[in-house]
């Protein structure tokens, strides 16, 4: 590589750094362009607007107060429904929110099973209504570069609650990193107080215990736990994922300095001693990752099923834990309640304890997943021009963002579905929650499914600690404390925003890619395709254009890393 990109890669390193990010919102909208908006100290961090539009308001909005239009406004919504909870037009959550801020919530619905798809055609052709929720980001990128929904950093001054606990969680830095080639982001996220990894391992704490293995540590340490319950169990499978691998490769990927699973991403990893970006599966990290889960197969220590299979019909890995066939398997903190409920209907494994443990060390270290949002929101492009612009903003502000907004999407009405005494929330003993196992012996109404609060498309957007403790149980709380405590978060990628052109070329090259990657991860890993063939596997790689796909994203740093140098 010549020496002009190494200085930029050493550059898009020096972008990286707290100082230089927080500063990257002014730097950027230098670039990007943006009128004036009046003072927005909050995101830019200068007391002058340096990007921004300016709109005439009907009522004001301020952090942490209620926001109440000042005429009544209906804001469309892109709705997905779950087939386990259909929605309701009676549901209290859309007249408790209108009832409180003058906004009608009027839901335009997309099923769950090809959300993705209709909500992409949707907004394509313009036919999406104004608020698109669950939007995780990279969501945004193909929407961004197409213009086809609102840069929202031009509307930062609008949003106060958005802005006080960007800056009060330290999360301005990762905020700066969703600006797109153009210096400005066109999602804000759901903000996380404190965040740890929603998936992990659950092991069967009773049976590690049995046979005399302490709770692992490392991978190492569970595949010397697994020998032993293998060697115990002879005719189990002892590790299991349930997601065809995704989950668990995801999670163990960190550990090993690479990417995997859902957390694939573009596949590129940032390698800070060269300064460049590299293709994750070509490098010795994944490589090494990959024997590890091989060598597990192939001494009958995974369940193949569970990697190539879905977790549905029979045989699946919830009926394999109850039935001691698989003793330690990927989940969230509501699978350890589904897998003590399954095992309690079992004769001889009523008395199973089943813990979700901090995702488990590798070569890389103690390392986990970057410190990360959860899912917010978009607007369509189509309400640029829109009176009732100022009202949108401010309110998706509050819905998203603020406190009292937060608690009532996950309980509903304090006194009327819920109490709350010391920081503790209760539900009143004619409600449940279903999904979180609450007040299940006493409760005929579910405030999911009866009443629209704790609502997949709303709720665990943003949370405070507080709120996050609130309806998870005790064991998800030590579980959380355990990963801060002893777990270090990688940090996150420089930037390396593609314009338009660029994101419909890496587009295509990355999926024909990230296609061979799938289908040769899970052959080397149960054993279809054998170890000796890595360097083949590379080169295949490498004849799908993978050299201009890495020139694409290590162009794109280098360039955003040279806009700010140069401002």
């Amino acid at each position: 590589m010549s020496g002009v990109l190494r200085n930029a890669g050493a550059r898009r390193r020096v972008v990286a750094g707290a100082a230089t990010l927080a500063a990257t919102a002014m730097v950027l909208s230098a670039c990007g362009g943006g009128g004036g908006g009046g003072n927005n100290e909050a995101d830019g961090g200068t007391g002058e607007s340096a990007e921004g539009v300016q709109l005439e308001c009907s009522q004001e909005s301020a952090a942490d107060a209620q926001f109440k239009a000042a005429e009544p406004v209906e804001l469309g919504i892109l709705w997905t429904d779950w087939p386990e909870m259909p929605v309701k037009d009676s549901w209290q959550l859309f007249d408790e929110i209108e009832a409180r801020t003058n906004v009608r919530l009027v839901p335009t619905h997309v099923p769950f099973s090809d959300r993705v798809e209709k909500q992409s055609l949707l907004i394509s052709a313009g036919d999406a209504p104004p608020l698109i929720p669950l939007i995780y980001t990279g969501d945004e990128k193909q929407f961004a570069a197409s213009q086809a929904v609102l840069p929202l950093s031009d509307y930062s001054e609008y949003m106060p609650n958005f802005n006080k606990y960007v800056d009060e969680w330290d999360l301005r830095e990762m905020v700066n990193n969703l600006r797109q080639d153009d210096g400005k982001y066109y999602m804000t996220p759901g903000l996380q107080e404190v965040s740890v990894p929603v998936f992990s391992v659950i092991i069967r704490k009773d049976i590690f215990e049995e046979v005399g293995a302490e709770v692992p540590n490392t991978w190492e340490e569970l595949r010397t736990a697994l020998e032993k319950i293998k060697a115990a169990y002879p005719d189990s499978y002892p590790l299991g994922d349930g997601f065809e691998g995704a989950s668990m490769l995801n999670y163990a990927a960190h550990a090993f300095g690479t990417v995997a699973g859902w957390g694939f991403g573009n596949g590129t990893f940032y390698n800070t001693d060269t300064d460049e970006f590299e293709y994750a599966p070509t490098t010795e990290g994944y490589h090494e990752m990959v024997e590890y889960f091989h060598g597990l197969a192939a001494d009958g220590l995974l369940d193949i099923e569970s990697f190539t299979q879905s977790n549905d019909g029979a045989g699946t890995v919830k009926e394999k834990v109850a039935n001691s066939k698989i003793f330690a398997a990927s989940g969230a903190p509501g699978t350890v309640n589904e897998f003590a409920i399954a095992a309690a209907e079992v004769p001889g494994a009523e008395g199973a304890e089943f813990i979700q443990i901090a995702p488990p060390g590798g070569p890389a270290g103690d390392v986990v997943e970057p410190r990360g949002f959860w899912h917010g929101f978009m607007l369509t492009s189509q309400v640029k021009d829109d009176p009732n612009l100022c009202t949108y903003l401010q309110f998706a502000d509050w819905l998203y963002y603020n406190p009292e907004a937060r608690e009532l999407i996950q309980w509903g009405v304090e006194g009327e579905t819920y109490t709350k005494e010391d920081g503790v929330f209760t539900l009143l003993p004619e409600f449940k929650l279903e999904a979180y196992n609450l007040n299940m012996d006493t409760g005929t109404i579910d405030i999911a499914k009866d009443l629209g609060w704790a609502s997949n498309v709303f709720a665990g957007s943003t949370e405070s600690r507080e709120l996050k403790e609130s309806y998870n149980s005790a064991e998800f709380v030590d579980y959380m404390d355990s990963v801060l405590s002893s777990r270090t978060p990688r940090d996150h990628f420089p930037p390396a925003p593609l314009n338009e052109m660029e994101l419909e070329q890496a587009s295509l090259i990355s999926t024909a890619l990230k296609d061979t990657v799938d289908t040769a991860t899970m052959q080397f890993i149960v054993g279809q395709r054998d170890l000796s063939e890595w360097d083949t596997f590379v080169s295949e790689l490498e004849g799908q254009n993978l050299q201009t796909y890495l020139d694409l994203v290590n162009g794109a740093a280098d360039r955003y890393a040279e806009a700010v140098s140069d401002s």
